[in-house]
């Protein structure tokens, strides 16, 4: 069934504009506590990022929880994985984050985990929404909630990442440049890594409200790289603004990307006898993992984007790693969600075990060059039926000849195709991308 207000990550959209506003927040809130009073402990989490709005939601999210007769746990500032380790822990019916991600501060989100940590089932959000078209009713005085603030959560979070590094391993003598993205990690990511030996330049560590994700973080690495090769560091790690997406840095200042980090994790597990089955990654992901992958004789198999189709094709197939492009990196064995603390600890894991840098853990995988246009198209009109964009997609295919590959999709946030080509030659792809783009344009 179609939903009228969950998008593939909860509610998404600019603060002030329906529905990032205060009045359908506390709706929300009291929807979700009447479909979860009726369920278990009666008890949801609510963990937010460092931007601003993230004041107005909490409040008023706790209200309309509270109004429903759920007792509320406010954790602060809380990376989106840590919130759903806490959901789990304090065994929770439910956990909230207050967030919009790599997205700039003046949007915001809210999404929900349900009581093992994972993303909240169908038959629960379509039951959220049929709650969101009642009137709202309040609880009589002795059934409403209460609301207590979780002082240690950072702590119980930070000794729980500290716990994914092999107890026989030490980060002593790394010099590790951390960038927060003056995001929720920004009070976690930096003990942890001190705490574990290393010692840590922390960057996009001072949040005001404003600048999360601003030129900083997984989404604008110049920074990290600059800073890595500045100090003569050994490594450089960047987390997006809610800290479920990871960027890392070697020491020549090079980016490793989502889909190297994931490579990096499956040959460590293959190596160590511990990989279940294979890797999934998404249309988006590098042909060049692909083709690594093979050669170690990994599987391979590829979902739609977004960590949500990651998830559900790992559990199809009862596989345990897998990740995107973009820095989400999943790992069934040590959490139910993406994590990029625990995703970084898994790299270091394999660096420190095999004496390797990090540059030298990836030699083996050549990313393929990956040319990317997004082509604006008219409301109401269908490009991508037009025989003019099938048959360039067609020559290109062919000129490629298995060498490469070709991706067309619609974005589901912006009236954009993406053309996506791949290939050996930049050059050659960049001008496949154009010509297919080109024939998009003149269909729009």
């Amino acid at each position: 069934m179609s939903r009228k207000y969950f998008g593939t990550d909860g509610v998404r959209g600019r603060v002030g504009d329906f529905p990032i506003t205060p009045e359908f927040a506390m709706k929300l809130g009291w929807a979700a506590g009447r479909v979860l009073s009726q369920r278990g402990t009666r008890k949801v989490l609510i963990g937010k990022d460092t931007r601003i709005s993230g004041y107005l939601l909490e409040t008023a999210l706790e209200a309309g929880l509270i109004a429903a007769g759920i007792d509320v746990r406010l954790l602060g500032p809380m990376p989106t994985p840590a919130v759903a380790y806490l959901t789990r822990t304090f065994r929770a019916e439910a956990g909230i984050v207050i967030s919009a991600s790599h997205n700039p501060y003046y949007d915001n989100g809210i999404k929900f985990f349900s009581a093992d940590g994972t993303k909240l089932p169908d038959d629960i959000e379509l039951a959220i929404e049929h709650e969101l078209e009642q009137p709202m009713i309040c609880e009589s005085s002795e059934n409403l909630g209460k609301a207590v603030r979780i002082n240690d959560a950072a702590g119980r979070y930070i000794e729980f990442c500290k716990s994914h590094l092999k107890n026989h391993l030490s980060l002593n003598g790394l010099k590790i440049v951390i960038d927060c993205a003056h995001g929720a990690t920004y009070h976690i990511a930096p003990a942890v890594f001190k705490e574990l030996g290393a010692k840590v330049i922390a960057i996009g560590c001072e949040p005001d409200g404003l600048n999360i994700n601003d030129q900083c973080g997984a989404t604008h690495t110049d920074l990290l790289q600059q800073t890595v090769i500045a100090q003569g560091a050994d490594l450089g790690i960047a987390y997006d603004g809610d800290g479920d997406r990871v960027m890392m840095v070697d020491q020549q200042g090079r980016v490793l990307d989502g889909d190297e980090i994931v490579y990096i994790i499956a040959r460590a597990a293959k190596e160590a006898g511990t990989l279940q089955g294979g890797v999934v990654g998404t249309l988006m992901s590098n042909m060049g993992l692909e083709l690594a992958l093979v050669r170690l004789d990994i599987p391979f198999a590829r979902s739609a984007v977004g960590d949500r189709y990651v998830m559900e094709l790992l559990r199809e197939n009862n596989w345990r790693i897998g990740g995107e492009n973009s820095g989400h990196v999943l790992n069934l064995d040590y959490t139910c969600t993406g994590d990029g603390i625990i995703a970084s600890l898994q790299v270091l894991n394999a660096m420190l075990s095999s004496s390797k840098s990090l540059a030298e853990l990836c030699a083996d995988m050549r990313k393929l060059p990956q040319v990317l246009v997004n082509v604006k198209f008219a409301k109401g009109t269908a490009p991508l039926e037009k025989q003019n964009v099938k048959q360039s997609i067609a020559e290109v295919e062919q000129a490629l000849a298995g060498t490469g590959r070709v991706l067309i999709r619609k974005s589901g946030t912006e009236p954009l195709i993406r053309v996506m080509v791949e290939g050996e030659d930049e050059a050659l792809v960049r001008a496949y991308a154009e010509k297919i783009a080109a024939a998009v344009k003149i269909a729009s």
